[in-house]
């Protein structure tokens, strides 16, 4: 599957799936519920977008080094838990469906969803603890080593308000779950 790197307001190509807008602030003079009929974005994920002095930094980089420097801080900015958190969870879909994240810059390269590709990439491979299943080709992860919490539900020990029982699949019991 694919990521693609569009600009907001442009004609959408054929399979692009759902589209990402990744800025600060919504299109001006565009009613809400006219955003993706008017090929702007289907989801607005202002989260992806660089904070307002980030910005400022990558709209006046008029050399390498000033580029470099705001790409250090966009990159800085979306190690931030919670946008690391969202882009793992968009390089997980990238393996399983096609979307767009866009911007309203003219210049892809001189632009941080060009940065934010490039993230995604990165967070999309498949780690060394992941292998592909025999037939579908999907990825699945190794499964992770018992830690003390889950020995003591295997031991009948567990917390208060789950059984410890496992179903015939394997998996904990919706009370252990659902805590």
């Amino acid at each position: 599957m694919a990521v693609r790197i569009v600009r907001l307001g442009s004609p959408r190509a054929a399979g692009e799936g759902t589209r990402i807008g990744t800025v600060r602030r919504p299109p001006r003079g565009v009613p809400k519920a006219e955003f993706a009929a008017r090929d702007c974005y289907d989801v607005w994920f202002r989260e992806f977008a660089p904070s307002v002095e980030t910005m400022k930094l990558g709209q006046q980089a008029a050399t390498p080094a000033q580029w470099a420097a705001f790409a250090r801080k966009y990159r800085a900015e979306m190690a931030a838990p919670a946008n690391a958190r969202a882009i793992e969870l968009l390089a997980v879909r990238s393996r399983h469906a096609n979307f767009s994240v866009g911007c309203y810059c003219e210049d892809e390269a001189h632009c941080h969803r060009s940065l934010l590709r490039a993230l995604l990439a990165q967070k999309g491979r498949p780690s060394p603890d992941q292998d592909f299943q025999a037939g579908g080709g999907a990825l699945r992860s190794r499964p992770l080593r018992p830690g003390p919490a889950s020995r003591r539900v295997a031991d009948g020990k567990a917390g208060k308000g789950s059984s410890g029982k496992r179903d015939p699949s394997g998996s904990l019991d919706g009370a252990t779950l659902c805590r």
